[in-house]
């Protein structure tokens, strides 16, 4: 499952988009403005980036120009309502594909995977980490041969963990990944249900990097 990163400030538009990628098997976040785009897609934790170029803070093409000139190759498709639109500028601005508003879903999905074949994201739908298996399709989880039965939320936070395994995640990165930017970054649910996966699948499983963060261990 490709993991999407939606930047939109129309609640609307954005929970429209939210919900026609994930029904099409995409993992998505949902972010409103320039900042949180420019800092997640310099996270190296997404395979797409849909970005509207309307923002409260500023322009979507700034943000292009900002992952580009660091490096970035993260597919970019923008999205805009604007009439008038230099298409020669975005695309030299870096942005892979474009789509005007209002546009049909069925549309925007057939160019995700257009982008995704393109730049070879598409993942295998199964996750592993030595005897801990996640089928994303079928959502079924198993630890050493014994299906694990998982909530949707505790499901969605293993699918974070095992995707960036080995690697230490904070606290604010596995919110906004399995709950979305909509959570007080000073809750504690991310270690309740940390806790509650250690139970299912063993108190070994999961490291607390002290300071810093969680890391699934291979």
């Amino acid at each position: 499952m490709a993991t999407i990163l939606i930047t939109e400030d129309d609640p609307l538009v954005g929970s429209f988009l939210e919900k026609g990628l994930r029904a099409g098997g995409y993992s998505t976040t949902l972010v409103g403005n320039a900042e949180q785009a420019e800092a997640l897609g310099l996270s190296g934790a997404f395979d797409l980036l849909i970005l509207d170029l309307h923002l409260p803070d500023r322009d979507g093409s700034e943000v292009l120009r900002e992952l580009r000139a660091r490096g970035s190759r993260l597919p970019v498709l923008v999205l805009t309502g604007r009439s008038e639109l230099d298409v020669v500028a975005l695309l030299d601005a870096g942005a892979d594909d474009y789509m005007k508003k209002p546009f049909r879903l069925d549309e925007l999905l057939a160019r995700v995977r257009a982008r995704l074949r393109h730049s070879g994201s598409e993942q295998p739908h199964v996750l592993d980490a030595g005897e801990l298996h996640l089928d994303l399709q079928t959502h079924r989880v198993t630890s050493h041969e014994k299906t694990v039965e998982l909530t949707s939320r505790e499901f969605r936070l293993l699918e974070t963990l095992l995707r960036h395994a080995d690697q230490v995640l904070s606290r604010e990165q596995l919110l906004s990944q399995a709950w979305g930017y909509g959570f007080d970054p000073g809750t504690n649910v991310v270690n309740v249900y940390i806790n509650t996966l250690r139970h299912k699948l063993g108190a070994d499983v999961i490291e607390t990097v002290r300071g810093v963060g969680y890391r699934l261990r291979r």
